[in-house]
């Protein structure tokens, strides 16, 4: 990606989504960054001085529209980037509606209608459109039924963007990492019970690494899906 591009990173708080900011960020980039509440964007814009930010709650994606439009947003989106998410385990017995709604909303519904709000942008910059999604959207275990299936919904919504944004020059790829240390699967490990050891599993930086690739991919090229595992 040529020259001083805009992004708009969601989940840039912590993890993957951190790095890929921080990243963008030094290379002088403009980062537009997410964040569910005025707080949250304060405290995101101290971390990556003259960094933007753009306010709305994730979890309730119905209202996103609202919020946005109360807000200055950049004229064209080089890439918007989805990297947000969220999870809570549980038997299929055991779910609750609120559980399964929360995840649903936070890491399926919002992509799309954050998406949806932003491809006039994506449409002028000729941008790009990344999902991080995880291995659970391409295969689901026990436990894992609510997650699964919001990250298996997200593959879908990929999929079918990449087809009716292609004529439009919008390039759209899908990120499915292992396990990845970070706060997330930190909460994971906690909720199976188990001794989280970051050295075990991905480096967020290496994650990054591969977005990068994919953004800065020339254009006669689009990577479509991509999967990274843990090397060790």
């Amino acid at each position: 990606m040529a020259g001083m591009a805009t992004h708009v990173i969601t989940g840039a708080g912590s993890g993957i989504g951190a790095a890929v900011a921080r990243r963008l960020h030094e290379r002088g980039d403009e980062v537009v960054l997410h964040a569910r509440d005025a707080g949250r964007a304060k405290e995101l814009a101290a971390a990556l001085p003259g960094a933007k930010t753009l306010v709305g709650d994730l979890a309730d994606p119905a209202k996103l529209s609202w919020a946005l439009s109360h807000q200055a947003l950049p004229d064209r989106v080089d890439s918007l980037l989805h990297i947000a998410g969220v999870v809570d385990l549980g038997a299929v017995g055991d779910l609750t509606p609120k559980t399964w709604l929360h995840q649903l909303n936070v890491n399926l519904v919002a992509p799309a209608e954050l998406t949806r709000l932003l491809l006039p942008q994506l449409r002028v910059a000729q941008g790009q459109v990344i999902f991080v999604n995880s291995g659970s959207g391409l295969n689901a275990h026990a436990g894992w039924a609510a997650y699964g299936a919001s990250k298996h919904g997200l593959k879908a919504l990929a999929d079918a963007l990449r087809q009716e944004e292609h004529a439009n020059g919008v390039r759209v790829t899908s990120v499915y990492p292992g396990r990845t240390a970070s706060p997330m699967q930190a909460k994971v490990h906690q909720q199976e019970g188990k001794e989280y050891d970051p050295e075990k599993w991905i480096d967020p930086e290496s994650v990054a690494t591969t977005i990068l690739m994919a953004l800065d991919l020339p254009r006669d090229a689009e990577v479509n899906d991509l999967t990274v595992r843990p090397g060790r």
